[in-house]
């Protein structure tokens, strides 16, 4: 995708005739979400734009702009107070990824600190991320009551508890995953949903040709 992310953010690259974020924009508006936050660095001048004089929808986008991109992890940490302000779990999605995921169907409340959605391995990640095991809890190891492997699809619910002791600063969220995992304090799911990680100009045909069968 470097050809087309030299001078485009991912969010605003195209699929069909719409950018990749408006998709995600639109669904969330269906589903009744009210808020979106959004941290942008790459190119925040584009997406700036974009929200100010192009987003058509009724969402309140609120932006975060890095100076230094802080990663998944630490550009979660830098919205938090706008994410949550009553303790109460946040959905969170990557912005290059396509999915027709139910966002009405995610819970308000859960019992662990985070909450990843999953899908079988795709061709490029063959491996899996994690476990899932027979309890809903996702694992770093395999055992007898443990399913196979999973690939994260990037949509995950996450309790702001998940940050307690984080400073601002560059880390990932798999980290924060993998530190709590430890400790069986991050459940899972898998779901059947159509969905397509967009990191190359081949998956993004893909998208586009997923789109062009919905229309």
């Amino acid at each position: 995708m470097a050809a087309l992310t030299h001078s485009t953010p991912k969010p605003l690259v195209k699929v069909l005739d719409k950018p990749l974020i408006e998709y995600h924009l639109d669904k969330l508006q269906s589903a009744g979400f009210s808020t979106v936050v959004i941290n942008v660095s790459w190119l925040a001048e584009q997406l700036e734009n974009y929200f100010n004089n192009l987003y058509k929808g009724s969402l309140d986008i609120k932006l975060y702009s890095e100076p230094q991109a802080l990663e998944t992890g630490g550009g979660v940490f830098s919205a938090l107070e706008d994410l949550s302000d009553d303790g109460t779990p946040f959905l969170v999605i990557n912005a290059d990824v396509m999915s027709d995921f139910d966002f009405a169907s995610v819970p308000t409340t859960m019992k662990s600190l985070a909450h990843l959605y999953m899908v079988d391995n795709p061709l490029h990640n063959p491996l899996g991320d994690f476990y899932l095991d027979n309890q809903g809890g996702l694992r770093l190891d395999s055992s007898k009551n443990t399913q196979a492997k999973l690939t994260f699809s990037g949509i995950s619910l996450l309790s702001p508890q998940l940050f307690s002791g984080c400073e601002i600063a560059k880390f990932s969220l798999v980290n924060l995953f993998r530190k709590y995992m430890a400790q069986g304090l991050v459940s899972g799911e898998k779901i059947h949903n159509t969905w397509i990680d967009v990191g190359t100009v081949e998956r993004l045909e893909q998208a586009s040709e997923w789109q062009r069968t919905l229309r």
